[in-house]
């Protein structure tokens, strides 16, 4: 009994990755949908065979004679052992081909991608194509419910690969190329996504968030992403700036509306209304920031920002409060 109870525990453990905000099983997309379906075929079309098999093995080793033969019958091997797997094989095959290319006839619009996701060290860059102009966001992405939307893939260094397991299947971002993915929510909620490609030592804390929306409420979030970040109106956050300013933080990220306009990290214009930090690697609120801003290395080893730990603690908690603000 000893020794079953932790082959009991090891063979329930894989169902641990079946709940949650990432579980390839909980669908919310389109193409996740079709490939949830297409799983649980598979799923019981196995279990199928496994019992059949199981029944035959049974009847080969204690059955009457006469269902022994039967077994041994050139027909029932020729229908059960070769016919039938072929039929069931062939099938999973062809609805495998056909999901495999579910999204490409569905593609928005003209077929020309309207976001695009670029793989950072270890963060992702989202731009949103507009007829304004493009916009700049990072580690979330949002969608418009029922709407097919094209996705262009990129990266700057390393092979990353986007996957957001309740929407759709995963693709590689592969440096010099450009590949493009179609997805499309069914439901409003938030998700999870992972970059399912190793690609350093960080890449463990590489994920992201997805949020689907109403069609009309993206289209309202979209207009507001595109404004600038609002201004500093309390003395803490307009000192929460200065700091920001003096510090040199605008040589790397961009707050439009200010002097800032660094593109090596992510645009922070609106920071404070995602729902996490750093790649989903710590929640969205002043402590996180404050921590992140001045022991990052400890959250995320490896990352490409210097810790701020020569900062005053007055100083600190201003800017936390500041960049907290910026919705």
């Amino acid at each position: 009994m000893r020794n079953f109870l932790p082959i009991l525990f090891m063979a329930l453990l894989p169902l641990a990755g079946c709940e949650g905000t990432q579980s390839v099983l909980q669908s919310t997309g389109r193409e996740a949908g079709e490939a949830e379906t297409l799983f649980w075929i598979a799923t019981g079309v196995s279990v199928a065979v496994t019992l059949l098999i199981v029944v035959l093995i049974a009847i080969a080793l204690s059955g009457k004679r006469s269902w022994r033969a039967l077994l041994s019958h050139e027909r029932t091997i020729l229908y059960g052992g070769i016919a039938l797997p072929a039929v069931v094989l062939t099938y999973l095959f062809v609805h495998s081909i056909l999901l495999l290319e579910a999204g490409t006839s569905r593609a928005a619009g003209n077929g020309e991608p309207t976001i695009t996701i670029s793989g950072k060290l270890w963060w992702w860059e989202v731009t949103y194509h507009t007829a304004q102009g493009d916009i700049r966001s990072a580690n979330e992405l949002r969608l418009p419910v029922g709407q097919p939307v094209s996705i262009r893939l990129v990266s700057d260094n390393v092979i990353h690969s986007f996957w957001a397991p309740q929407l759709g299947g995963k693709l590689d971002m592969i440096p010099g190329r450009e590949n493009i993915i179609t997805m499309e929510a069914t439901k409003p909620g938030i998700s999870r996504g992972q970059c399912a490609e190793y690609c350093g030592g960080a890449h463990a804390l590489m994920s992201f968030h997805v949020v689907a929306m109403p069609a009309d409420t993206y289209d309202k979030w979209l207009v507001q992403e595109a404004d600038p970040a609002i201004k500093p109106s309390g003395m803490l956050a307009q000192r929460g700036l200065q700091v920001f300013t003096q510090s040199g933080c605008g040589a790397c990220h961009t707050i439009r509306g200010t002097t800032a306009n660094g593109i090596i990290g992510p645009d922070l214009t609106h920071l404070g209304s995602r729902h996490s930090l750093a790649a989903a690697t710590l929640p969205n609120n002043e402590q996180a920031i404050a921590d992140w801003i001045t022991d990052n290395q400890h959250f995320k080893p490896g990352n490409k920002m210097p810790e701020y730990a020569m900062l005053t603690a007055d100083d600190l908690k201003a800017l936390s409060h500041y960049l907290a603000g910026l919705k």
